[in-house]
């Protein structure tokens, strides 16, 4: 008999990385295979509108648990795991096998530090742990002296999008992700500064919510305001249009899981400029597949721009390794297939 498999993470409706990335695995043939059912527990909004989704989704999550063999719960930062350790310990309660997957944005806001034994129970329980990433992997082992063989390293897959042809991109810089300085858009900002001038038919856009009013005050001080777009939250056709005519996706991180705007930028064959953080440092080669720089380093930030503007060569390099990433290890049906062994290991 086949065996089913309880999702259980944020509402389809929730933007972020995780609603992506489980739309991503929707696609492939372990979906189906496992019987897979997405239990939606969270979703952005007043505080009304989350307290019905986490009811709704615990009611959903308690009918179908008598029914499922596996139950694979997304979490990520502190404050998804308060809510998803009750789902864990309910899934060991009725004696059902537990995945757990994280996706952090850095060991500082879950695994390590001071929030490290809010993390315990779920990991130390779990059949199975899945991690972005083998950096990530080694913070596990770090934290709770994890064996190996309960762990799996999964990357998030790019996702599936016709990508921009060279012909249809434009001069612009695109960043994606909330404007906070722990994503860096700041320090983007910054850099663009030190070459704007040199490079007046290019401009910088800004995609996500957040800091915006104070990204808009430091291009005033900077003198760049002419050259920079915030375009506010994207998605659908906006998000589309905004990878599919950029020529550089930038991403200047101070820590992450696996950046889903580095996958994004991947699945239209864009060159990558970003920060050897989290899962990042498993792949990236500085030169060879994509732009790297130190956090905070705006002075090489804006060298690693400059040199994607400037030298062809270069920049059809970091474009040809985008394009093998997006379709060969980060690819949907690669991915999928490897949560395929993830479950049949529980079986």
């Amino acid at each position: 008999m086949t065996k089913r498999v309880l999702v259980v993470a944020t509402s389809r409706k929730t933007r972020g990385g995780i609603t992506s990335v489980i739309k991503a695995h929707e696609t492939g043939e372990q979906w189906k295979k496992f019987h897979c059912h997405w239990a939606q527990t969270h979703r952005d909004g007043p505080a009304w509108r989350k307290v019905l989704y986490f009811i709704a989704g615990m009611a959903d999550f308690l009918l179908r648990l008598p029914f499922y063999d596996i139950v694979h719960i997304h979490t990520a930062d502190y404050g998804t795991e308060k809510r998803k350790q009750i789902f864990a310990k309910l899934t060991k309660l009725f004696g059902k096998k537990l995945i757990v997957h994280l996706h952090s944005s850095g060991p500082e806001f879950s695994i390590g530090g001071r929030y490290r034994d809010l993390y315990k129970y779920s990991f130390t329980h779990a059949d199975k742990v899945i991690l972005l990433s083998n950096t990530w992997k080694q913070e596990a082992i770090k934290a709770f002296h994890l064996p190996y063989d309960k762990m799996a390293v999964l990357y998030n897959p790019c996702p599936a999008v016709k990508p921009s042809a060279i012909e249809e991109r434009e001069k612009y810089i695109l960043f994606a992700g909330t404007l906070t300085h722990r994503k860096g858009y700041d320090d983007l900002i910054k850099a663009f500064a030190l070459i704007a001038s040199k490079h007046p038919e290019w401009r910088l856009k800004l995609a996500g919510n957040g800091e915006i009013w104070q990204g808009k005050d430091l291009t005033r001080e900077l003198g760049i305001e002419n050259q920079v777009d915030f375009l506010g939250w994207v998605n659908g056709e906006e998000k589309d249009k905004a990878f599919r005519h950029a020529s550089i996706y930038c991403l200047p991180s101070y820590s992450e899981g696996f950046p889903m705007g580095v996958l994004d930028a991947w699945a239209y064959h864009l060159p990558v400029v970003t920060t050897p953080v989290g899962g990042i440092l498993d792949v990236g080669i500085d030169g060879e597949n994509m732009m790297l720089f130190s956090p905070g380093d705006i002075k090489a930030l804006a060298h690693r721009i400059e040199m994607l503007i400037d030298d062809k060569e270069v920049y059809n390099k970091i474009m040809c390794a985008s394009i093998e990433f997006a379709d060969v290890i980060f690819d949907v049906a690669t991915i999928t297939d490897n949560l395929s062994d993830v479950y049949n290991s529980l079986i």
